[in-house]
């Protein structure tokens, strides 16, 4: 009979295989998923929140550098285009109910996108950051597929953006809710493009799990907002260069 191999040589081996980051990143978020369902699916109690503060402590706790974490979570970062791009079905499914709000909702749209634009550029500005950070700040309202494909065509770091997006998905999820009641805001359609607008894909997965019609109403929002912000952006960031 073979001899079972020790706990350690197991151990050394799975942390040195792509599968390792792949299970990390899939139990991470479950775990989260798990925890954020038994709140009641309070938006505090944020699924990828917990699974990014899980996964981070984790990779620093083994020392394992990021490319090589990023071998296993690739896979699932190569899911993240297919998702954005499977939004098309709600969105054609939500566009019979916007008579009569499609004015409304393209003026949120951009006005929302302006100011997110330029608060966030202002306040790096001020707080002296970089070029580097105040550059990737211009597309951090977009979802990650496009912003970091803006990125690139305003040339500055895909990889500053893709975290700067992140950050604002997790934010406006989780804070945006509070807000809208501070504000008796109740609309459904209204809530889910303002969190369409500020919070993107992970604004819409919150959105959905609480009421279908915001969820609609999100994934409209962040198509429309990352098809005007990947023809728009790079134009007008080229003039205030000039």
């Amino acid at each position: 009979m073979n001899e079972r191999l020790p706990i350690a040589e197991i151990w050394v081996y799975l942390s040195g295989s792509p599968l390792f980051a792949l299970i990390l990143t899939l139990a991470t978020y479950q775990l989260g998923y798990v925890l954020y369902v038994r709140a009641n699916r309070s938006p505090i109690v944020n699924p990828v929140a917990i699974s990014v503060l899980l996964a981070t402590l984790t990779i620093y706790l083994l020392d394992m550098p990021y490319e090589k974490y990023f071998e296993g979570a690739q896979f699932v970062h190569f899911l993240l285009g297919t998702a954005t791009v499977a939004l098309a079905i709600p969105i054609y499914r939500g566009f019979k109910n916007l008579k009569g709000k499609i004015f409304a909702m393209l003026t949120a749209l951009v006005i929302g996108s302006a100011c997110g634009i330029a608060s966030a550029v202002s306040i790096a500005g001020i707080l002296g950051a970089g070029d580097a950070i105040v550059g990737s700040m211009y597309a951090k309202s977009v979802t990650a597929p496009i912003a970091m494909g803006i990125a690139e065509r305003i040339q500055v770091s895909p990889t500053l953006t893709a975290v700067f997006t992140v950050i604002t998905g997790m934010l406006g999820a989780i804070l945006a809710p509070f807000i809208m009641n501070f504000l008796k805001i109740k609309p459904w359609w209204i809530r889910g493009t303002a969190i369409g607008v500020g919070a993107h894909g992970l604004g819409i997965t919150r959105a959905f799990s609480v009421n279908e019609e915001a969820g609609t109403y999100a994934s409209m929002a962040m198509g429309l907002n990352g098809v005007l912000s990947a023809i728009l952006l790079p134009v007008v960031v080229s003039y205030l260069r000039a």
